[in-house]
């Protein structure tokens, strides 16, 4: 069995994009459109990674890492976050959280994929 990936990104367009990308790549996919639905999803569900935009209604991305790296089963899971926010402040924000990685959209599917490889042995 893949590699099970949360999606979460308010935006439809590009949750389905990603979707796709890494379904194509065999990985087992689930999407949230909020960091709120997300957390919902990880009380109840494991996941291998969770993917997560900044900028979203009821709850933003660097709050969700936060949640997520104080329950115990996803203390050490791979985090990355899709977003606009470019800025270094952003970014070091994203790493005190417990970000494990940062990528800026648009993204490119192809170091989509690289990263996620390289994320999930």
């Amino acid at each position: 069995m893949g590699k099970h990936i949360l999606v979460v990104d308010d935006s439809a367009s590009i949750r389905q994009m990603v979707e796709h990308t890494l379904k194509t790549a065999g990985y087992e996919v689930t999407a949230a459109n909020d960091g709120q639905a997300a957390l919902e999803l990880c009380e109840r569900s494991r996941f291998d990674c969770v993917l997560t935009d900044q900028n979203m209604p009821r709850m933003d991305g660097l709050t969700l890492i936060k949640k997520l790296r104080s329950m115990g089963a996803y203390s050490r899971t791979p985090i990355l976050v899709l977003t606009t926010e470019a800025s270094d402040d952003m970014k070091s924000q994203g790493k005190a959280a417990g970000a494990t990685g940062w990528m800026v959209k648009p993204f490119d599917p192809a170091k989509l994929l690289a990263v996620a490889s390289k994320v999930l042995p």
